[in-house]
């Protein structure tokens, strides 16, 4: 086991450091690092694939886990319109599109629904470190993308215990899947309210005393604690860690446990990574070139397609519009491990992972290109259309600048977050005062969290 590790990260960390010189981003490094140590070009004795996928399960975990960490109902309830309509544009757009290219292609249903899922959302990972990469963390249109994927990173989740639930009784049957959808729901807010209820209020308790590594060691006992909790429920184990990850970050030590994780998500994430290398053959990607290049294309046209529309419909201006979808030509880690769930259930053909990584790893390579296309795609548009859509342009950007002065004024005048707002909303119609008010305290937690 430890020759196994030793190859695998002397590996990956050479090959994510020619990455890294050659301005790449280092998960493709990992990819390629895995190619390199897998069963296709040494033979299989070079590592154990079993220790491998243990490892790579784990690295799952962990990665859901820190992206739990970083939702924020706060940020959810103020991108609003924007992140619920263009994530819906953008998730059920893609699947349309994505179901459609798999029945182009002679798949049957199961293994249309599984790429239609692997196709529909963008990697949250590769999106920001492209947008801080071009300098833009801080442009208008971030604050929208931030939320929508985040959105999408919920889909994901819900899509993957929806799919296990598919594959494993190969039934579509409409009813019975709205019956799953339904529990699942329940049980989501049952989860989380008891847990926002709860474990904010143990951690300010017990906070004199939660130094780093007590925080860590406790972190990660509640992490395993959920994933244990949903897979005795039915669910998926990374249901449990992602659910877990979004009620710690309601407590105001989110921030800290988001820094001491970051290491072993890193390590973890990495090992995920290369085991998806390792199941590509590379001669299935020279003989299945023209069919990765037909699904990076598939992804690149619809994402900026449905990603514009939807954050268009949603209020955004058509130039934030535009830099939104253009930024989400990519899709990563969720398509990963969707299409890893579908190769272990043996339910997708052999075919598709190779080419649905491929096309992850070419579309990755382009995003930061692309995204540079933004803006002048814009202004050629602009320059072209007629007087009514220029009008209803000009209108919008009015509008949203308005918008944004008066949320800026109301912040500054009346000094309350969304999470008070609605406290005070609630009281008056639940009877529950105390309940109410504990939830939304510890919901609100990280509205006071100073600044680093």
């Amino acid at each position: 086991m430890v020759h196994d590790l030793y190859i695998l990260m002397i590996t990956a960390g050479i090959v994510a450091l020619l990455f890294k010189l050659l301005k790449q981003p280092v998960v493709l490094g990992y990819i390629v690092a895995g190619i390199l140590v897998g069963p296709h070009l040494f033979g299989e004795k070079l590592v154990d694939m079993e220790n491998v996928e243990t490892w790579g399960n784990i690295g799952v975990l962990f990665v859901l886990f820190c992206i739990g960490l970083e939702f924020r109902l706060k940020n959810m309830f103020e991108s609003g319109k924007v992140a619920l309509v263009g994530a819906a544009t953008i998730v059920l757009g893609m699947l349309v599109l994505g179901y459609g290219v798999g029945r182009f292609a002679l798949l049957d249903n199961m293994n249309s629904i599984f790429l239609a899922a692997m196709l529909c959302m963008s990697s949250t990972t590769i999106v920001m470190k492209a947008v801080d990469e071009a300098g833009l963390s801080k442009a208008r249109f971030v604050k929208g993308a931030t939320s929508i994927l985040i959105f999408e990173d919920i889909v994901a989740v819900v899509l993957m215990v929806l799919l296990s639930s598919i594959a494993v009784g190969n039934n579509f049957e409409g009813t019975e899947l709205l019956e799953k959808v339904g529990i699942l729901a329940v049980t989501l807010v049952v989860w989380f309210v008891v847990g926002i209820l709860i474990i904010p209020t143990l951690f300010r308790w017990v906070r004199s005393y939660l130094n780093d590594e007590i925080l860590i060691v406790l972190s990660l006992g509640l992490c395993l604690g959920m994933v244990l909790t949903a897979e005795e429920a039915g669910f998926s184990s990374a249901l449990g860690a992602f659910v877990m990850g979004m009620i710690l970050a309601e407590t105001k030590e989110a921030h800290r446990i988001e820094h001491l994780m970051t290491p072993l998500k890193n390590v973890f994430a990495a090992i995920f990574f290369v085991s998806v290398g390792m199941m590509i053959n590379p001669t299935s990607l020279v003989t299945y070139w023209d069919s990765i290049l037909f699904v990076a294309v598939v992804i690149i046209i619809g994402m900026i397609l449905f990603g514009t529309l939807g954050c268009w419909w949603g209020g955004e201006t058509l130039k934030d519009a535009m830099m939104t979808g253009f930024s989400f030509v990519q899709i990563g880690e969720f398509s990963f491990i969707i299409a890893s769930l579908g190769s272990k259930l043996g339910v997708t053909d052999p075919v598709i992972y190779p080419i649905i990584v491929a096309a992850s790893v070419l579309t990755t390579f382009l995003t930061p290109y692309i995204m540079k296309a933004a803006e002048p795609c814009y202004n050629f548009l602009y320059a072209h259309a007629s007087d009514s859509l220029k009008a209803k342009i000009d209108a919008r950007e009015k509008q949203v600048e308005e918008a944004e002065k008066a949320a800026a004024t109301a912040t500054k005048d009346e000094g309350s977050s969304s999470a008070d707002k609605v406290r005070h909303a609630v009281r008056k119609t639940v009877v529950t005062k105390r309940v109410v008010d504990l939830f939304f305290r510890n919901m609100s937690e990280n509205d006071e969290q100073p600044k680093e």
